[in-house]
């Protein structure tokens, strides 16, 4: 198996791309783009999220809009080459003054036999009033589903009592599981764990954290016995990375990792050299 990741590049109006690597921490990109973004009001292609199922099949999600949509888009592949003609999974369509919904994260509950997708929108007036503009006080949902057809009621998965996106869920051991975010009040905009029995929560956080402001879009990648938070550093213009091995004691691993220029916000997961080896084929010259 190989370590990819799912990519794109500013303004995200072209569409998916990838970066593989062999080792989970040197990477190089697959030339190309694979799937162009053609639903929600704006058309693009942010934070594009993979979960490989148990069948070999391929989910992804990823924002649409800036603003204006009540969903995200969805698509699933074999190959990672060929995909399904995109739609829209319409999450919040039953919280029509939603302003965004952003940054959705795919993870399979192994447990329960099902996807959990995760992302984060801002309700004006649902939440206490923090020190951010109600226009940007967001809290993290999650639907639960089997077949990206049939999706569960939209539910509340965190509020940590300030603004939170971009989470990201893993699971270490039978009944601990971890929740990466990032706090995006104007003082902090850092990454930050909560802790949880299950992957559905509560979740739990003591609030401290383990990165520089300005970060945000963390992905974390388990090479051997040591964790990698991938994120986008992005006042400087980099991709950042923290290791740990057990979400309390953090090291700054930026210096370790080299990721292709212009990557941004995506996820890792792994897939078989086989088809990794055919998107290479396949890129364009």
């Amino acid at each position: 198996m190989i370590y990819v990741s799912t990519s794109f590049h500013e303004p995200a109006n072209e569409g998916l791309r990838f970066i593989y690597s062999k080792d989970g921490v040197h990477w190089d990109s697959i030339k190309g783009t694979w799937l162009k973004p053609t639903v929600g009001s704006q058309k693009v292609m942010r934070d594009p999220s993979v979960v490989r199922s148990p069948d070999g099949v391929f989910h992804m999600v990823w924002t649409s809009s800036w603003k204006g949509d009540l969903g995200f888009g969805y698509s699933s592949s074999k190959d990672l080459i060929h995909w399904t003609e995109p739609r829209m999974l319409m999450v919040m369509k039953n919280e029509p003054t939603t302003v965004n919904v952003w940054a959705p994260e795919l993870f399979y509950d192994d447990v329960k036999k099902q996807f959990m997708i995760v992302w984060a929108s801002c309700v004006p007036g649902r939440f206490a009033k923090g020190i951010e503009d109600e226009n940007n006080n967001h809290r993290l949902f999650f639907v639960t589903t089997k077949d990206f057809v049939t999706l569960s009621d939209t539910k509340l998965l965190f509020d940590p009592g300030y603004s939170s996106i971009d989470a990201t869920i893993l699971k270490r051991a039978k009944s601990d599981y971890v929740l990466v975010f990032k706090d995006n009040t104007r003082p902090n905009r850092n990454l930050k764990v909560a802790f949880s029995k299950s992957p559905e929560g509560p979740y739990t956080t003591n609030d401290s954290t383990f990165t520089d402001g300005y970060s945000e879009g963390p992905t974390v990648n388990k090479v051997n016995d040591t964790y990698y938070i991938y994120y986008d550093a992005y006042r400087k213009f980099i991709f950042g990375a923290a290791k740990t091995k057990d979400f309390v004691n953090f090291t700054d691993a930026t210096e370790e990792v080299s990721i292709p220029k212009g990557h941004k916000h995506g996820t890792i997961f792994k897939a078989p050299a086989s088809i990794v080896n055919n998107l290479l084929k396949n890129q364009p010259k």
